[in-house]
């Protein structure tokens, strides 16, 4: 019995020796499964130190504020999509068909998963400093990965406007798609049908 106060001290200097990269790592694993488990209402930087079995310190170093944390988990989901896009046109035929449907399909897909995965985490940060950051850095992210797999089919490069006018498409017909006011198919299509027009007329 008299061992058994011991063993969360021992665990959580275990867990300091970490390097702070897989710290974070850690940290990032525990808050997806107190979301996923829990809810985001119940993601806080104090529950998170719980769960996680280090002290409050610890994560306030790493993420500073709950805020932050969001932050890191949007930032983490929206890298995994950015991959799975990458991965898609790699993959894909080397025609406008081909990476038209690749670039509508992940579009749709980034924003129904985040309504499957994130709508509490999107939902926390909503008018945040933070989110709209990351909201910037990702369209623009998104926005020079469509140009650069669209120009080699356009006939000059596409004008920023135009890249513009595809991404407001993309949004409105896929957020669309979440609510079920379109079908998915049908917002794929848009955004394909889009992505031809300023191709073509560029």
């Amino acid at each position: 019995m008299s061992s058994h106060p011991t063993k969360p001290d021992a665990g959580r200097a275990i867990q300091r020796r970490l390097p702070k990269e897989a710290r974070q790592r850690q940290l990032l694993d525990v808050a997806w499964s107190i979301v996923r488990g829990e809810g985001s209402d119940a993601l806080t930087l104090g529950h998170l130190a719980e769960r996680a079995g280090v002290t409050k310190p610890v994560v306030y170093d790493h993420f500073g504020t709950r805020n932050g944390l969001l932050a890191a988990l949007y930032q983490e989901y929206d890298g995994r999509q950015h991959a799975l896009l990458d991965e898609a046109l790699a993959a894909c035929a080397r025609t406008l068909p081909a990476v038209a449907k690749v670039i509508a399909a992940s579009y749709v897909d980034c924003v129904m998963t985040m309504g499957r995965e994130m709508p509490g985490v999107s939902a926390a940060l909503t008018g945040s400093p933070e989110l709209e950051a990351l909201k910037k850095a990702h369209e623009a992210l998104f926005l020079e990965k469509c140009r650069h797999a669209l120009e080699p089919f356009a006939k000059k490069p596409l004008k920023p406007a135009a890249m513009r006018a595809l991404l407001g498409t993309a949004e409105a017909v896929s957020f669309a798609a979440l609510a079920g006011e379109v079908d998915r198919v049908d917002a794929e299509h848009e955004i394909y049908d889009a992505i031809e027009r300023i191709t073509r007329r560029s």
